[in-house]
């Protein structure tokens, strides 16, 4: 038997409580680099067990947050004062996401990307506290002799992959799928809005509290090499409380005015505009829709009439039953907009009707092949449906009660009906056909 190693002269060897102290302190480094929450999702105890490859799908809410004009703020700054500003900026903020249940995944520059795995209403409570803390914040940058600073926040629900990528030598716990490009996307508009906070239709619907917030359609937006159009929501809770408070009064007059715009009716809009930023003139948005209507700006976009959609191949869920009802509901939605637009109100009831009762067909059937296979985002899923039936009985009320805005009406038809159905089918009913071809890729944890 070989000799054991012996210590150097005058060393002891190091106890057990010396040693987990070590431990202790390595595991709390390592830590500060990879999210402890971040390998919880992964259902990894010990970062030594971290392997390439790994990975779980998950419903999360991504936040994206930006500092506004970053760029041209860091030119004036040195090296090192960039880098104090940045971490004196950020230390304000991560105490703020842990707060609410989420957890950083990223610094990307002056960027924040953060995940929340609970309610999507947390990330919204989160987006509420840090544009609170950002008021303490600038009140000491301005005491200090700086000025203040502004940030945009975007927030996407949806399905994603955790997981580890890179090589041998090096790698790293990241995010991926449409719903952290969406997420990045809405952040980038707040900019071109002047406005805090954007959510998506996604994280619109699966909210557990929509009433406790103050939320306005936007806009619609497409994501690069994605089907459909995304319906842009504003969260204004934050904003002055005049201004608030006026928001929610004339709501559906900026709506009106938006449906105008979005149906390629540029001077209608414009006129409603003009009537809208004379009753709300701090309203960021409307001006930015005055310009996208005033041929001589620079931001003026021709206009372009926005089609309702039609049925394409690619919307395929995979189980015949409920692609045929999929085709029936688009198409009938399609024929409540024309009706809608014709003023031919005689026949929108019985539709109606038809719609909600082939929605509620397709939706059970969808609830039962879900139950059946063991779907781990079944209530996910199914709060979806929940919400479209809300919108549609929202809906449903203004036609009955004799709503004269037809172009209004039109616009919202293809908002809550046409366009909710066409981004469900291309987002989560894919989804859930992948899942029926392949129930074990990758991952089974909500």
């Amino acid at each position: 038997m070989s000799a054991s190693p012996s210590l150097p002269s005058g060393t002891a060897p190091e106890n057990t409580d010396s040693l987990r102290e070590r431990l202790n302190k390595t595991t709390a480094a390592y830590s500060r680099f990879v999210p402890r929450e971040f390998l919880h999702l992964l259902g990894i105890d010990d970062i030594r067990k971290v392997e390439l490859g790994q990975q779980v799908e998950r419903k999360m809410t991504i936040l994206f947050c930006d500092i506004r004009n970053f760029t041209a703020l860091s030119e004036t700054m040195s090296p090192q004062e960039n880098f104090n500003f940045l971490n004196s900026y950020l230390v304000q903020m991560e105490p703020v996401i842990a707060a609410h249940g989420g957890f950083i995944d990223k610094y990307i520059g002056d960027a924040i990307m953060a995940l929340f795995p609970g309610s999507p209403d947390e990330a919204l409570r989160c987006g509420q506290s840090m544009l609170r803390q950002l008021e303490h914040y600038n009140d000491g940058r301005q005491r200090a002799g700086y000025r203040p600073i502004r940030i945009g926040i975007g927030i996407n629900t949806g399905i994603v992959i955790l997981g580890t990528i890179g090589g041998a030598a090096r790698m790293d716990g990241t995010v991926i799928g449409d719903a952290v490009n969406l997420a990045a996307r809405l952040e980038r508009l707040t900019k071109e809005y002047r406005v805090s906070i954007l959510i998506s239709d996604h994280t619109l619907y699966s909210l557990d509290h929509p009433g406790e917030w103050a939320i306005r359609f936007l806009d619609r937006t497409q994501v690069r090499g994605k089907q459909g159009s995304h319906s842009v929501y504003e969260v204004f809770n934050s904003d002055p409380p005049a201004l608030v408070d006026a928001k929610k009064r004339t709501l559906k007059l900026f709506e009106r005015a938006l449906a105008c715009y979005h149906v390629g009716d540029h001077g209608a809009a414009r006129q409603r505009l003009v009537d809208y930023a004379a009753a709300v003139p701090d309203d960021t948005a409307v001006h930015v829709y005055l310009d996208r209507c005033n041929p001589l700006a620079d931001s003026y976009v021709p206009p372009r009439r926005d089609p309702m959609p039609h049925w394409h191949e690619e919307y395929s869920h995979g189980v015949a039953t409920v692609d045929t009802m999929h085709q029936n509901l688009l198409a009938d939605m399609n024929t409540l907009a024309r009706l809608l637009h014709d003023n031919s109100l005689e026949s929108t009831g019985t539709l109606l009707d038809q719609i909600r009762d082939v929605a509620l067909r397709d939706f059970e059937i969808e609830h039962a092949l879900m139950s059946e296979a063991g779907y781990p985002f079944f209530d996910l899923h199914a709060r979806q449906h929940q919400r479209f039936f809300e919108y549609f009985d929202e809906l449903r009320g203004e036609i009955e009660s004799g709503e004269e805005d037809r172009i209004y009406l039109v616009f919202r038809v293809k908002r809550f009906l046409s366009g909710w159905l066409v981004n469900h089918i291309v987002s989560a009913d894919r989804h859930f056909g992948h899942f029926l071809r392949d129930p074990t890729s990758p991952g089974s944890t909500t």
